[in-house]
């Protein structure tokens, strides 16, 4: 994990909070699932689809799955609040993502910063998972770009991590996934409120 005196970004890191078997389950059941175009929040809306903004498909796994995504989070609650000194309360529904060539979510935030008044307003952490490993060449099971950038106005941070590795940062926290060079790019989203 990564200490809370680390320099920005404040992430929290949990190498390894799946195993490899379980990244691959779920990567499998991914790929087997239907799904429909990632939904944006916007000032008028909490649902539009916007390909200038985020194109990527949100896949549907079955319901056993995704609890089981959000009893590992909920277990996790505790290091996350103790790391950001904040007090939550609930997980969002993940969201189970998969980028293909060319998908993309232009810089973001996603809620707690007071410019919107919309249900993602309530969201204090946000998290990520990886299920794919991410390389600098195309290779068999890997993705190149789609990496997670965070930035703000002097610096930005790539951030590169091996499939079953979680990422948590405030959600106010501006990001994005760069546009996807190669292969496939699975992972799963989640917000703490």
């Amino acid at each position: 994990m990564i200490d809370k005196e680390t320099t920005w970004p404040d992430l929290f890191v949990v190498p390894q909070f799946f195993e490899q078997r379980l990244c691959e389950a779920i990567t499998d059941e991914l790929r087997a699932a239907g799904g429909g175009a990632a939904t944006v929040y916007t000032s008028a809306s909490s649902g539009a689809i916007d390909e200038m903004v985020r194109r990527t498909v949100r896949v549907k796994p079955s319901q056993e799955t995704a609890d089981l995504i959000i009893q590992k989070l909920l277990a996790s609650k505790d290091e996350v609040e103790k790391h950001f000194d904040v007090t939550l309360n609930e997980c969002e529904e993940p969201q189970f993502l998969r980028y293909r060539v060319g998908d993309f979510f232009v810089a973001h935030q996603d809620g707690n910063t007071g410019l919107m008044l919309l249900d993602s307003e309530k969201r204090r952490i946000s998290t990520v998972i990886f299920l794919s490993r991410e390389s600098e060449s195309p290779e068999p099971e890997a993705y190149c770009g789609g990496s997670l950038v965070f930035s703000n106005l002097r610096n930005s941070f790539r951030m590169t991590a091996e499939p079953g590795t979680l990422i948590a940062f405030r959600s106010e926290t501006t990001h994005e996934v760069t546009p996807v060079t190669h292969g496939e790019r699975y992972s799963i989203a989640s917000w703490y409120r």
